[in-house]
Formats: C-alpha cells, structure tokens, sequence
C-alpha cells in the first residue's frame, strides 16, 4: 500500500487562490477586518493550498461579529444567495464561497442531522477548531497577513500522510467515518491508529441514503488510490455496513488465474487499476467505477470447488441481486443501478466474444444490453490489471471488441432503430397493443442482421401487419 508523504507542505500565499476567487475572499475578508471581526480560510482550501492543489471554491469562518451584522455587512457588497441560510451558513451569489460563524453544536438525536447549531462568534480558534473533523481540515489561513493558526497539527499529519480525527467530538457525527474513507482514497493518506480506534465505536446511526451515497460517489470520481479507503473501512469494522463487500474478503479464487489472492484483494487492485483510468467525465467514470466495484458480487454465492479447481460459474449472472442491493441502500437512482448492473452481468464478455469471434448480432446486442461497449471494455480492463504479478501490457479482447463495435456504430450508444413508430403509422398501422410488438420485432430483425435499411424494415413490417 503506498502512501502520501511530504517533506514539508507548500508555503502558500495569496497566489495559491484562483484570480476571481482571491479578489472576491480578499474584500470579504477587509470588509470584516475592518468591522470588529476577524475571519480566516479555513478547510479544504486551506488543506488543498498545503498540498499546492488548486483552490476552487473557500470555506470563511468570522471570529467577533455576531450573524446578524454579518449578514448586513455582507449585504452591503455582494447577492447572497438563500441556501444555507437557515444553518447560519452565508453563500455568495455567483462564487464558490461560504462564510459562516463558528458553531456550537449540541446531540439532541440520532443520526447525522440530530444537531442543535448555534453560531458563536465568541467562540476561540480552539475550540471552533476542535469540532472539525480531521486535523488536515483544522488550519485556519489569514490571507491578509499570511498567517497560519494550526491548533492541532494539521500541517504536521498532512506532511505524514496523517488522517487524525481533531477531538472526541468526532463521535458525535457517523458520516466522518465515511469521509475518512474517500479521503484516504483521495489524498493516499492513512488513518490514525487511535482514529480507527474510534470509528470502530460508531455506527450509522440512521444515515441518509444520499449523504452515504455523496461519500461513495467522492471516493470513486476523486479517489486517486480508492484501495486505501477501502481498507480502511475494513479496518474500521465499517465494511461489516455493506455486507456484499465483506462476503468478498476470504473468498478464495483460483490462483492460476488469480495469483493476487481471494476476491476482496483482487477488487482492491481492480478499483486502482480504474483509478488511474479515469477519463473526468462524472457520469460515465460513476458508473464504470461501481461497476468495477461491483463485478464480483457474484462469486460468494457460486464458489466451489469442481476437479479440484476453484471455480465461480455465472457469477456474472450472479452478480444482479447483491448489486441492486448495494446499490439500493444508497441511491434511488434507477438508471444507475441499471447501467451498473448490466456492466456486471457482461463484464466477461469482451473475453468471451473475442474467444469465439462473435458475431455482428452479437455485439449489436451486447451494446443494446450495457448502451455503450466502451464502458463494457473499461470494466474488464480494470478486472484484467487488477491480478498482479499478472501483468498486462496490452488489452488484445477489448481492443478487438471495441473495433468491431465502432465498425457497427456502437462503441459509445445502442443500434438505433432503422423503423420507427412513425413509419408503421405510414403503412396505416394504428397506435395499440400490437404496435410496440411489432416495433420490437422489427428491431430484434435488425440486431440480427436480417433488415439492415429503411426499406427492408417497411417489407417486413407490412408481412407483420
């Protein structure tokens, strides 16, 4: 496992922040300096700047003006917008920019919303510090003077790769555990000792669906080595929340084709192998990602031994429950879950299909199954790199199928209809029961290579009427 180590963080300066986004934090910041109070950057940005990443968006937190004055003086300047509002939480209209009191939050019920938050702008820079989660997010910039204020030594955990919860109060929200996940798949940071130590007495404690989803979605689109989060979530007794990922750890594979060990480690190295494949379009990379993720869901249930081999048969097929399972606890987004699933179930075929020189029928209703053969060819290249020592320097099946596949105009969709509902209504077809059948039919007809024009699909189409 390799992981995150820097001999000294950057020195940052006003520069590390984009143009637009400095000249707007810079007037926030006078506007209140000069008013009685005192704000910093603080979070993400500060920790981005650290690590010289680029700081698209900035966290404001305002020390000695109490909420309503600093809402006025802000109004005096600059559109806020009304979202946030109601948490005390003040966004600028038109930038990524939020500025906010420190809080005091109180548990008064379960779950990640069973809070009581009430701005204090008494508040010191410790103890506002101590209800962040991690230390890496603690540090507070003044990027007037340049001054760092690091009451737990966040720069210190970020130059050793350190994920460190600040406080006890870090119990008191389940959701840091799975933040603690993609950042360490996203930052190739491990997590404290004493932090696991602490995730391990946490439990969801009736989490959202979509926050829980909003984690697994940053580990796969931002996860640079999603292995790590993984891992950590197996060590943090977390993985026992998703029991279709646990049910992967000592299932045993054959290791003539699987020297890398049983199905938890091999889909470690998959989602690696996917992560330095990433092509930054969010749709597609999600849907690939839980995919690769999730192509082995089958084999818990179809492992066995046959001749003294290690075999899964149809676990590709095997693969639907567990999925939409998974899947269903964290998102209600239908068309993903679909895409995702048909990815598993056809995640063998580019092997298959170059094997036996499949046919132009074949592939047409492949891409009609999974909607783009590209993805298909992205899922089982990640499955081909993840069994080291196998290496694999070229992809022969993918590169075969995705030829044929743009040969046949479907590498990245599915074969359009050649008839159309319109062209059966020219042949005095009536819209009912019977129009969808035979569109269908005329459409199976073309996937199998029978009609293959316009006209073609009228002749069949007036023998079916």
């Amino acid at each position: 496992m390799s992981y995150f180590r820097i001999d000294s963080v950057k020195m940052i300066t006003i520069d590390s922040i984009t143009e637009n986004l400095r000249s707007v934090c810079l007037e926030i910041l006078t506007t209140i300096n000069n008013n009685g109070g005192k704000a910093y950057l603080v979070g993400g940005s500060v920790r981005d700047a650290l690590l010289d990443n680029p700081i698209k968006d900035a966290d404001i937190e305002v020390f000695g003006i109490d909420s309503d004055r600093l809402e006025s003086l802000l109004k005096e300047k600059f559109v806020l917008s009304e979202v946030g509002r109601s948490f005390g939480v003040f966004k600028i209209h038109h930038h990524n920019i939020d500025i906010a009191l420190p809080r005091r939050e109180s548990k008064i019920a379960p779950g990640h919303k069973g809070f009581s938050v009430e701005g204090d702008p008494s508040m010191s820079i410790e103890e506002a510090a101590s209800r962040r989660d991690f230390t890496i997010n603690a540090i507070y910039w003044d990027i007037q003077s340049n001054e760092i204020i690091d009451p737990y030594n966040g720069k210190q955990d970020l130059e050793k790769g350190v994920i460190r919860h600040t406080s006890d109060k870090f119990i008191e929200d389940p959701l840091r555990v799975l933040r603690a996940m993609q950042f360490a798949a996203r930052f190739k940071m491990h997590v404290a000792p004493e932090t696991i130590e602490l995730c391990k007495k946490i439990t969801p404690e009736n989490l959202s669906h979509e926050r829980i989803f909003d984690e697994w979605k940053k580990l796969i689109l931002l996860g640079a080595q999603p292995s790590i989060g993984l891992n950590f979530l197996k060590e943090s007794g977390w993985i026992k929340y998703f029991p279709q990922l646990e049910s992967l750890i000592g299932c045993q594979q054959d290791p003539e084709w699987h020297p890398e060990g049983d199905v938890w480690t091999h889909t470690l190295h998959c989602m690696d192998a996917f992560a330095r494949e990433k092509i930054n379009n969010d749709v597609e990379d999600l849907i690939i990602g839980f995919a690769v993720l999730c192509h082995d869901f089958g084999k818990p249930a179809t492992t066995e031994i046959i001749d003294g081999r290690i075999r899964s048969p149809r676990h590709d097929l095997k693969g639907d429950n567990p999925t939409r399972r998974f899947l269903s606890d964290m998102t209600r987004q239908k068309d993903l879950i679909n895409d995702v699933i048909a990815l598993v179930q056809n995640h063998m075929r580019p092997f298959e299909f170059y094997k036996t020189n499949a046919s132009d029928s074949a592939i047409r209703k492949l891409a009609r199954k999974v909607k783009r053969i590209d993805r298909l060819v992205r899922v089982a290249s990640a499955d081909m790199h993840g069994r080291p020592p196998k290496t694999v320097s070229k992809f022969i099946e993918g590169e075969w199928l995705l030829k044929r596949a743009e040969e046949l105009a479907v590498k990245d969709s599915v074969p359009k209809p050649i008839l159309q509902g319109r062209h059966l209504i020219e042949l005095g077809a009536n819209p009912g029961p019977e129009f969808k059948k035979i569109l269908n039919e005329i459409y199976d007809a073309q996937l199998n290579g029978i009609i293959m024009n316009l006209e073609q699909g009228k002749e069949l189409a007036k023998e079916l009427l």
